[in-house]
C-alpha cells in the first residue's frame, strides 16, 4: 500500500506549558481550522475533545495525554496534547521521548512559568525542536517583550519573534507578520475560520521596520553565507530568512515565536503555517539509536558498557527493518488494552508477529488503530514516523521496543521520576480485594510513574506518586471506571536516607548445618555520592577473590538492602559502594549467601557512615493580589520555606519559594483562607534535601513508634 502522505510532509508535534497556558485550548482550535472537527470544544464547560476522561472534563484540566490527527497544506500532523500539572509530568516526559517537534505555548500575562522550564528542560533532554506561541494576547497586563525576556533568561533560549501583535489587551485585533511584511486580521463572524492579509498601516510602520531588523539580524546569524550578504548591504528575501529559521530551529540554535489568543480564534493558521515551516519532518531527525540485543545480554551478566559498535542506527525508512517504541498504554472498556508506538522504520501491518526485545516475547498485532482523542478508526497498516496503536499487545509496558525479529535492537527506554508521596490503600470488603490488585495493576501498566508496593512490616499496600492531585485522580479512577470499593489514608511524604561519610566494612554470612553450608565474604567501600546518582555499584575485584558469577548477586544484595532502607525503612540514595575484596568457598559459597553477606554489609556500612533523612524540596510559585503579600510570605517562611523571588506585576505579586513538601498537605485551603480566595499557586519537585535533625527525630518517632535515645543518635546533625 503506497504512501497517502510524503514522508518529508509529515509533522509529529507535541503541545507542551505551564498549567492553564492554552494548550488544549489551541488544539481544540486546530482540529477546527484543519476540518476534524466541525465545532469547537471549551476546557470550561468540559467540551475538549482532547480532555475526554470525566476527571478532565470537571477539573479543566488535562491530565492524560490525548494523540491526533490532522492535515494542512498537503502534510499530516500528528499531534499529541499533554498535561501541563507538575504531577502528571509523566506523560510529557513520554511524549517528548517520541516526537520531533513541539509547540511551547505561553500565557502572555504569567510569562515563562514554572512548569514551562520543566517541559522546556525534558525537550533540551530529548533534543526536540520547538516554536513558541505567546497565547492570551487578549488579556488584561499581556506582555509579549516579557515574555521574550524571560525565555532568554530562564530557559537560556534564542527566541525569535516573527510576528508582532496588532494590539494588546483589549484591542488586540491579530498580528503583523515580519517575515512577509503583512497584517493578518481576523474575521470574528465565522469564528477567526477567515481571514485576511492587509497592507501594514502607516502607524504600525515604524515599529514593525524596527521590529523586522531586529529578527533579520538575528535568523543571519543561524546562516554564515546571509551574513555575509547581510553585511555587504544586499536583500535578503522572504523564503531565504524562512530557510534560514528553519536550519536554527532544526539545530536547536533559534525558536521562532508567534503570538495570538486562541481562545478569541486568533494566530492559529500562522502556528500550523510555523509547524510546516520550522519544524522537522522524520528525515530530519537523527537516526534512533538502539543497541544489539546480544550486547544488551551480556551488559546484563556483566555490567559491562556499550562499546560504539553495540550501536544501531535506524532511519526512517519503509523498506528498513521494522522498529517501533511502545511510549504508552492505555485501557480502553471496548477493545482492552491499547499500546501507543512511535514507528521509527520499516512498516507493519495488522495481523503480523513482532518481536518484544524488552521482555524477550514475541508477539502478534491484532488490529491497528488511528486515535482521535479516545474515539479509534481502523487503519491496515503502520509505517516509518507513523504514531498510531495496537491491539493485541499481551506483554508490552511503556518504554518497549517492538522490532522484526529478524533485525532485532533494543531503543533508549524511558525514564521514570521518582514517587515523592504516598498513600496506604487498602479495599473496603474481601470481595474487592482481588480487583483491587487488579486495578492497581492496569493502572500502574498505563502510569509508569506510580508506584504500588507492600509494607513488609505492616502488609499495607502502598500506593506512590507525584503528588496529591495525581493519587487523588488515581482513586477516583478505581471508584469510577473499575468500580472498586477502598479506603485510602492521608498522604505521606515519600522520604529518602543517605550517608554522610565514608566507612569500610565486612560483609559475612556463615551458616554450617552438616551437609553443605552457607560462604559469602564481602568487603565494602560505602561513601556519599553526588545528589542525584542514586545508588552506585563499583567492583574492584582483581583476580579470583570473589569469582565473577557472583558479583552480580552483591549488586543485588546491595540495591535490595538500599531500596529496604536502613534507618527507618525510607530507600538510600545518593550513596556510591565499592568492592574491593572478599572471599569464596569452594563448595559451599552461593548467590544467596553472597547477596545475604552484601546486604548485611550495607547496612552496617551506612551505619558507620553516618545516616541522615532527607526530604523532598518543592518550586513553589505564588500568584496573589499584592495586599495579601506579607501574610502569604508569613505563612511560608512558618512551613520552613525559603523565598527564592518576589516580582510584582501590576497589582499582582508573584511569590517563588523552596517549601518542603511535609509541610504543604493542605496548602491550597490555607492560601483560599489568606488571600479571600483570590490566590492561586503551583508547585513541582526540585530536589532531595536534608531534614533538620530535631524534626527528623520527630519523623523517627512517628515511623518507629519509638522516641529512644539510639534512635535519635542514629542521625547525624
Amino acid at each position: 500500500m503506497p504512501r497517502a502522505v510524503p514522508l518529508s510532509n509529515l509533522r509529529n508535534i507535541g503541545i507542551m506549558a505551564h498549567i492553564d497556558a492554552g494548550k488544549t485550548t489551541t488544539t481544540e482550535r486546530i482540529l477546527y481550522y484543519t476540518g476534524v472537527s466541525h465545532r469547537m470544544g471549551e476546557v470550561d464547560d468540559g467540551s475538549a475533545t482532547m480532555d475526554w476522561m470525566e476527571q478532565e472534563q470537571e477539573r479543566g484540566i488535562t491530565i492524560t495525554a490525548a494523540s491526533t490527527t490532522c492535515y494542512w497544506k498537503a502534510h499530516q500532523i500528528n499531534i499529541i496534547d499533554t498535561p501541563g500539572h507538575v504531577d502528571f509530568t509523566m506523560e510529557v516526559e513520554r511524549s517528548l521521548r517520541v516526537l520531533d517537534g513541539a509547540i511551547a505555548v505561553f500565557c502572555a500575562v504569567g510569562g515563562v512559568q514554572p512548569q514551562s522550564e520543566t517541559v522546556w528542560r525534558q525537550a533540551n533532554h530529548y533534543k526536540v525542536p520547538r516554536v513558541a506561541f505567546v497565547n492570551k494576547m487578549d488579556r488584561l497586563g499581556a506582555n509579549p517583550e516579557r515574555t521574550i525576556r524571560m525565555m532568554r533568561e530562564r530557559l537560556n533560549a534564542n527566541p525569535i519573534l516573527v510576528q508582532i501583535p496588532l494590539g494588546i489587551e483589549d484591542a488586540f485585533q491579530g498580528a503583523i507578520d515580519l517575515i512577509d511584511e503583512v497584517a493578518i486580521f481576523y474575521d470574528e463572524d465565522t469564528l477567526g475560520a477567515h481571514f485576511e492579509r492587509r497592507p501594514i498601516s502607516e502607524s504600525y510602520l515604524e515599529e514593525v521596520r524596527q521590529a523586522r531588523e531586529r529578527m533579520v539580524e538575528q535568523i543571519v546569524d543561524l546562516d554564515e553565507s546571509l551574513t555575509d550578504r547581510y553585511l555587504h548591504g544586499e536583500p535578503i528575501g522572504p523564503e531565504e530568512l524562512k530557510k534560514a529559521l528553519r536550519k536554527g530551529t532544526l539545530a536547536l540554535q533559534a525558536v521562532p515565536v508567534l503570538c495570538g489568543s486562541a481562545f478569541k480564534n486568533k494566530g492559529v493558521q500562522p502556528l500550523l503555517d510555523a509547524v510546516v515551516d520550522y519544524l522537522p519532518s522524520p528525515l530530519e531527525v537523527p537516526p534512533v539509536a538502539g543497541v544489539r540485543l546480544e550486547a544488551v545480554a551480556l551488559r546484563n551478566q556483566d555490567n559491562r558498557p556499550f562499546d560504539p559498535e553495540d550501536m544501531v542506527y535506524r532511519e526512517a525508512n519503509d523498506d528498513a527493518p521494522f522498529a517501533a517504541l511502545v511510549f504508552k498504554v492505555m485501557t480502553d472498556p471496548y477493545v482492552g488494552q491499547l499500546c501507543f508506538v512511535r514507528v521509527y522504520s520499516g512498516h507493519l501491518q495488522s495481523g503480523s508477529a513482532v518481536l518484544n526485545t524488552s521482555r524477550g516475547k514475541r508477539e502478534r498485532i491484532g488490529r491497528l488503530l488511528r486515535m482521535h482523542s479516545n474515539k479509534r478508526a481502523e487503519i491496515q497498516e503502520i509505517r516509518a514516523g507513523d504514531i498510531a496503536a495496537a491491539i493485541g499487545l499481551k506483554e508490552a509496558t511503556t518504554g518497549d521496543t517492538l522490532c522484526d525479529a529478524c533485525a532485532p535492537l533494543v531503543l533508549e527506554a524511558l525514564e521514570l521520576p521518582a514517587p515523592v508521596i504516598n498513600v496506604s490503600i487498602e479495599p473496603k470488603t474481601i470481595a474487592d480485594d482481588e480487583l483491587l490488585a487488579q486495578s492497581l495493576r492496569r493502572i500502574c501498566s498505563e502510569d509508569p510513574s506510580l508506584k504500588v508496593s507492600v509494607d513488609p512490616d505492616t502488609g499495607q499496600t502502598i500506593l506512590s506518586g507525584m503528588g496529591e492531585l495525581h493519587l487523588e485522580i488515581v482513586c477516583s479512577r478505581l471508584e469510577r471506571e473499575f468500580k472498586v470499593g477502598a479506603n485510602i489514608s492521608k498522604p505521606q511524604v515519600s522520604y529518602r536516607e543517605t550517608v554522610v561519610g565514608r566507612a569500610e566494612v565486612d560483609g559475612r554470612f556463615i551458616r554450617q548445618s552438616g551437609g553443605r553450608g552457607q560462604y559469602g565474604h564481602v568487603s565494602l567501600q560505602i561513601e556519599a555520592g553526588e545528589k542525584g546518582c542514586g545508588v552506585t555499584f563499583e567492583s574492584q575485584i582483581v583476580g579470583g577473590a570473589i569469582p565473577k558469577e557472583f558479583i552480580g548477586s552483591v549488586e543485588r544484595g546491595i540495591r535490595e538492602a538500599a531500596e529496604r532502607g536502613v534507618l527507618a525503612g525510607y530507600p538510600v540514595t545518593d550513596v556510591v559502594v565499592r568492592l574491593v575484596d572478599g572471599s569464596y568457598h569452594a563448595v559451599d559459597s552461593s548467590d544467596m549467601a553472597f547477596k545475604i553477606a552484601a546486604s548485611m554489609g550495607f547496612q552496617d556500612g551506612c551505619r558507620k557512615a553516618g545516616l541522615v533523612l532527607l526530604e523532598p524540596l518543592m518550586e513553589v510559585e505564588i500568584v496573589t493580589p499584592v495586599d495579601y503579600t506579607g501574610e502569604v510570605i508569613g505563612d511560608l517562611n512558618s512551613r520552613r520555606g525559603r523565598i527564592t523571588e518576589a516580582e510584582r506585576r501590576g497589582n499582582t505579586q508573584i511569590i517563588s519559594g523552596l517549601v518542603p513538601l511535609g509541610e504543604m498537605f493542605g496548602y491550597a485551603t490555607g492560601l483560599r483562607s489568606i488571600t479571600q480566595g483570590r490566590g492561586t499557586y503551583t508547585m513541582q519537585f526540585s530536589r532531595y534535601s536534608q531534614v533538620p535533625v530535631a524534626i527528623a527525630n520527630e519523623i523517627l518517632a512517628r515511623q518507629l513508634g519509638v522516641t529512644s535515645s539510639a534512635n535519635r543518635s542514629s542521625l547525624t546533625g
